[in-house]
């Protein structure tokens, strides 16, 4: 990069980026030909421990520098790092993808069985619960795996499909899933609040997503409360938009506080892991991104929580 005769080369060579290199190498000898793959993967366990030699460092750098610098200027540097960027997190979607498929069918099987147990033996009220309570948790991880299989989905796509978009009534899907909300809530001790309006108009957007969607982000923004506090779920009117408030607000205090931001960071382009409490989410640009695809559009303000504008069906 930079002018002619003046060029500058930028080398990134940490640990981690050489790891998720020879891991992607991998995984695309794996897919295009499986023996190459295991001849790969035996050479790299060949080699074991890697030990950085400084004094290489020193001589290898500059001279590969000095050699690409010579070379003619209609190589586009930056838009190769694009793309290397992009096909990276390509990689990672299919990978979260496959990982979703590997969760979510062992755990069907666990609720299948379940099922088939509650009504083909008799127990006691006790044993019974407890089956009940695995069953939910496991819909809740489906569910939550779910979402980023749609998130690993979009990743790859610079602006989201609203083509399957629809009218679909925002009350009655609140009405239809609160039931549910408050179960996992009041598990955790957390009590929950639906302000409506007795009329609002439909909005655009998708049905079965977009209730997978509501149910992730008050799993997402109610991890971490503490117990007696309150999730208010508010909707309204915003001119050709219909607004969708969540906030919090505490047993001890009438005053409503912001939802309280993720202390995790971004482990690529859909997740977000919080290493103090384990918790992995989607991350905020997969929320938007998400959203988006559903004709949603979120805003974090400090005075608001959680704001996401959906557009009213009648303004198109």
């Amino acid at each position: 990069m930079g002018e002619k005769d003046k060029k500058i080369l930028l080398m990134k060579c940490d640990e981690e980026s050489l790891k998720l290199s020879i891991e992607l190498m991998h995984e695309k000898l794996n897919e295009e030909n499986y023996e190459e793959g295991v001849k790969f993967r035996n050479a790299i366990n060949n080699l074991g421990n890697l030990n950085i030699n400084n004094q290489f460092e020193k001589l290898f750098w500059p001279i590969l520098s000095a050699k690409l610098a010579n070379i003619g200027p209609n190589h586009n540097i930056q838009n190769s790092v694009k793309n290397d960027e992009k096909n990276v997190q390509i990689n990672e979607a299919k990978i979260l993808r496959a990982i979703s498929h590997e969760v979510r069918t062992p755990l069907a099987t666990i609720r299948t069985l379940i099922s088939s147990t509650l009504k083909k033996y008799k127990m006691d009220e006790s044993m019974k619960n407890r089956l009940i309570q695995i069953d939910n948790e496991c819909n809740e991880q489906i569910d939550r795996f779910g979402l980023i299989f749609n998130a690993a989905e979009l990743v790859s796509n610079e602006v989201p499909s609203l083509n399957n978009l629809a009218k679909i009534n925002l009350a009655e899907i609140f009405k239809k899933l609160s039931p549910l909300w408050n179960k996992q809530l009041n598990r955790r001790g957390i009590s929950l609040k639906i302000d409506i309006p007795n009329q609002i108009p439909q909005i655009l957007s998708d049905s079965e997503k977009l209730e997978l969607m509501l149910s992730g982000l008050i799993d997402k923004n109610t991890r971490g409360l503490k117990e007696g506090s309150t999730l208010i779920l508010e909707l309204r009117p915003a001119g050709q938009k219909l607004k969708l408030q969540l906030k919090v607000q505490k047993l001890e205090s009438n005053q409503k506080e912001i939802l309280k931001k993720d202390n995790g960071s971004d482990i690529g382009p859909v997740l977000n892991w919080n290493p103090q409490t384990g918790s992995l989410q989607l991350s905020q640009n997969a929320t938007q991104k998400l959203l988006a695809s559903l004709g949603g559009h979120v805003t974090k303000r400090r005075d608001a929580g959680l704001t996401v504008f959906f557009p009213i069906s009648d303004s198109k």
